[in-house]
Formats: C-alpha cells, structure tokens, sequence
C-alpha cells in the first residue's frame, strides 16, 4: 500500500499563486507515476498534471488549461511531488487530490482509472 498525503491548499486572490505538496510513503519505490487531479462542485474529477518519478524518468504531462501557469516538480529522496500554481483564476477553484499509479508508464495518463492510490485532496480556492 501507498499513503499519500497533500498540503498547501488555502485560499488566494486571482492572479496569486499556491504551491500544493504530496508525500508518498509505504511502498513508494512501487510507484512510476504521480499526478494531481482536481474536482470543481458539481462537476467530475479532471487531470491537471502528472509526472514520471522514477529516478531516470522526469516526463510530464499537462492539461492544456493549465499550460504556462502550473509546474509539476519531483524529489525522489523524499517521495514528494510538488504542484506550483501561478496566475490562479477563478475557475483554478477546486479540491485537488494527488494521486500515484503503480507498475510501467509509458505515457502519463489522464484517467482516474489509471491510478491505484488517492490522497484525501486538498481545498484551493481563488477569489477574483
């Protein structure tokens, strides 16, 4: 099994910026790939980014909305993955939740399916 646990959520203006953060533990060296999803209400849960944290890899992958304003980062000495947000709009708004898909990645994948852990999510909410 694979904890995940996410901080950094909070609220903050339009135009301002948040770093969340995800520490895995357990049977971390199992994982190939992290990624944060968000949930806005009443919708579903979307990919934002993902990132190949074996030690060679470093690939990663963004949802295009998010293109240009968020960084997804890696230390593989501490099983964390790091989220920075800038240029937050309103519509950024969500709970975000990290998550960690086990065995082979090829290319990092946009579906919940995909992944095996989830954290407990984290609240981000941007006022304009």
């Amino acid at each position: 099994q694979v904890q995940l646990v996410e901080s950094g959520g909070g609220l903050v203006q339009a135009g301002g910026s948040l770093r969340l953060s995800c520490a895995a533990s357990g049977r971390a060296n199992s994982v190939s790939a992290m990624a944060w999803f968000r949930q806005a209400a009443g919708k579903e849960r979307e990919f934002v980014t993902g990132i190949d944290i074996t030690w060679s890899g470093g690939s990663t992958r963004y949802v295009d909305s998010v293109k240009g304003r968020f960084t997804i980062s890696k230390d593989n000495a501490k099983n964390t993955i790091y989220l920075q947000m800038n240029s937050l709009k309103p519509e950024d708004t969500a709970v975000y939740y990290c998550a960690a898909r086990r065995g082979i990645t090829i290319r990092i994948p946009i579906e919940v399916d995909a992944y095996d852990y989830w954290g407990q999510g984290t609240q981000v909410t941007v006022s304009s």
